[in-house]
């Protein structure tokens, strides 16, 4: 539930629009990468200033990407070079946005939730991804360094297919796509996971497997939360009619579109299985309790008769004439024996053992 609801108590009392960052500080300093191209020209640099980016270059794309956004006043000159809302300067710092695309006329705003899963610590981590679409321009917005683009800047630093030729708005889908198409990779982890929980559920089920799948579960209600709204972003996005959306990038984002939903059936569809393996594990410990009581029951049964035959001869009566038989010990263990082999033939023969 943490996970769910972090961050929103410490913007309690702010004024809408304050330029405060929200969230978990997870880089020591920002990183701005800066990157022009064009179909005959590419760029790519690292500058310490983030004025170095406002050389105002014609007939170029240009590509500003923060990893790092907790130092405020970076924002507060990229929003000053680019006009951007005081809202949107917020929720670029408040890192526990909802996915959804907002139309300023004279840009997009557009708010993503990157995936990936920690293979250390078994969870599934989300970090915000915030794009300003302009003109001519994409400015990305990460909580830290490290993200699903490199293709993308392959693909620029190679020239390898229409990417260096298209406008902005196709490296806005690009980002996007990359974005999305990794979220398979994290469900194609969960599934190995599950396959293994289910296993193990099999072979030999306790209580630790429960808390495993209580714990993934949980995961993936949070990795729907994050992905779940993103199929109504790209269908505004789809849908508008902002001129920075050109005509030949919205064939490119129907197929965003479709992996989106691809996406959220197949969380849903792992959200039921793990459901069914909650239900396996308590049918598990239900057989395994079953078969427990089954033999106990049985080893019961064969000793009630036993124990009304030794706590017969076991009374104290004087006048109790086997008692002065010769063969009367023996003839009681061959009684016994007799009765104990006799219940054990008739459980097998009705495959209760």
């Amino acid at each position: 539930m943490k996970k769910l609801l972090s961050g929103y108590s410490k913007k309690a009392g702010l004024v809408p629009g304050s330029i405060v960052h929200v969230g978990d500080r997870k880089a020591e300093r920002p990183k701005i990468t800066l990157i022009k191209y064009n179909r005959d020209r590419f760029e790519e640099k690292v500058v310490e200033k983030v004025e170095d980016c406002f050389d105002g270059d014609q007939d170029v794309v240009t590509w500003i990407n923060i990893d790092g956004i907790h130092q405020v006043d970076i924002i507060e000159k990229i929003g000053a070079e680019y006009g951007l809302h005081p809202l949107v300067m917020e929720d670029i710092l408040h890192t526990d946005q909802r996915p959804k695309v907002e139309d300023y006329e004279s840009y997009l705003f557009i708010v993503l939730k990157m995936v990936w899963y920690d293979d250390i610590e078994n969870d599934i981590r989300l970090e915000q991804v915030s794009l300003i679409l302009g003109e001519d321009f994409v400015v990305s917005f990460q909580e830290a360094e490290g993200d699903t683009f490199s293709a993308v800047r392959e693909r620029l630093r190679t020239g390898k297919g229409r990417i260096r030729s298209m406008d902005a708005s196709y490296l806005a889908y690009a980002l996007m796509d990359s974005i999305v198409d990794n979220y398979f990779l994290v469900l194609e982890q969960v599934s190995e996971i599950i396959e293994a929980l289910e296993d193990r559920l099999i072979e030999n089920p306790v209580s630790e497997t429960l808390e495993e799948i209580h714990d993934l579960k949980k995961e993936i209600i949070y990795f729907r939360k994050s992905v779940w709204p993103l199929r109504d972003v790209i269908s505004s996005l789809e849908r508008s009619d902002s001129p920075l959306i050109k005509d030949t990038t919205l064939v490119y984002l129907k197929d965003i579109y479709d992996h989106t939903i691809r996406v959220v059936e197949s969380i849903e569809t792992y959200r039921d299985i793990i459901t069914g393996v909650m239900d396996l594990y308590l049918s598990s410990i239900s057989n395994r309790m079953n078969e427990v009581m089954k033999t106990l029951t049985i080893i019961a049964t064969i000793f009630i008769p036993l124990t009304f035959v030794t706590g017969l001869y076991g009374m104290n009566f004087e006048y109790m004439p086997e008692l002065k038989y010769e063969w009367g010990y023996p003839a009681v263990w061959i009684v016994i024996l007799l009765m104990s082999a006799s219940m054990f033939v008739y459980f097998r023969k009705k495959k209760w053992l």
